[in-house]
């Protein structure tokens, strides 16, 4: 199964967020769009429950404009790559899931057109769990819809400012799944 979605991303807003990128709280991206594609298989079928093995990658981009001299235009980034496993219920015409895995994301938040510094091209461990639901309206091609947590690590310290802290990062995505 691939799913091709359009995504929404709910950026944390936090103080220690802001304060690890030497910005303000104001500065932040409250939301993005992006987009997200996934891959899967069905292993085996147990009873009404169908478990599923596959992967995530999801990427997304806010902006904030500037507002005189006291808010800076900033631009946040999101990208992650999750193995997963699902729990899939349901028959062929459709099914919804839940889902989760663990893998690496990486939060790029810097000044609009600034280079990006040592502190951004840090990977970081995510773990990421939602669910969502398929219906086909074909026989190989369904509407889908997913949401989804992405619960971030903590960054490292750099450059004498404080680490980004432990967050959590909301995505909803709607798109195309293709059997």
């Amino acid at each position: 199964m691939l799913d091709i979605r359009g995504t929404y991303l709910k950026f944390t807003q936090e103080e220690q967020l802001a304060a690890s990128r030497g910005l303000s709280v104001a500065e932040l991206p409250g939301r993005g769009l992006g987009g997200d594609a996934g891959l899967h298989v069905y292993v085996f079928k147990w009873k009404a429950v169908t478990f599923g093995l596959g992967a995530q990658g999801i990427f997304g981009r806010g902006t904030t404009a500037a507002q005189g001299t006291s808010v800076r235009a900033v631009t946040e980034r999101f990208s992650s790559f999750t193995p997963q496993l699902s729990f899939n219920f349901g028959d062929g015409e459709g099914w919804s899931y839940i889902s989760g895995g663990i893998g690496l994301a990486q939060r790029v938040i810097v000044q609009t057109g600034a280079p990006i510094t040592e502190v951004d091209e840090e990977r970081l461990r995510t773990v990421n769990y939602g669910g969502g639901a398929r219906w086909f309206i074909k026989t190989h091609l369904a509407f889908t819809f997913d949401v989804r947590f992405h619960q971030i690590d903590p960054g490292t310290p750099r450059f004498g400012l404080p680490g980004s802290p432990r967050s959590t990062l909301f995505t909803a995505g709607a798109g195309v799944s293709l059997k």
